[in-house]
């Protein structure tokens, strides 16, 4: 899969913080109230094996969960849990995509869930998050 070939409906996602932005590029979309975020995997984002580097994977999670609260709630948020299942290797220009959901809002805490899927196809990892909510509001 090559850059021309991002699925249809995925935007750049210019919003994400300079670690983000150095790690990515990512892309995003939202369909029927789920945040889905993908990534084509490059060399930069993997280990000598030519896998994903299972940091890059977290990062990546982390970040999509980030983008479905943010979604849901208009507020930004940090992390204070973050839990990632690997279930299948992915590997140089595979396309990945979180599909992440927003499970409970008990203010000022989140609870949000995503599974990971390679080339529109497999599942390849699971993650579970908490994230704490800031006080400041942006319209």
């Amino acid at each position: 899969m090559t850059k021309s070939k991002i699925p249809d409906g995925f935007v750049l996602d210019h919003s994400r913080g300079p670690f983000t932005s150095h790690n990515g590029p990512t892309y995003k979309k939202t369909v029927d109230g789920v945040r889905q975020v993908g990534m084509l995997v490059g060399e930069t984002h993997c280990n000598g094996y030519g896998f994903l580097h299972g940091g890059m994977m977290s990062a990546f999670c982390d970040g999509a969960l980030a983008s479905a609260v943010w979604a849901a709630t208009r507020r930004s948020a940090v992390t204070v849990r973050l839990s990632v299942d690997f279930l299948e290797t992915v590997r140089l220009n595979d396309w990945i995509e979180a599909h992440a959901e927003v499970k409970g809002i008990d203010d000022p805490f989140v609870q949000v869930e995503a599974r990971i899927i390679r080339n529109q196809g497999s599942l390849v990892a699971t993650a579970l998050g908490t994230f704490h909510l800031l006080r400041r509001t942006v319209k």
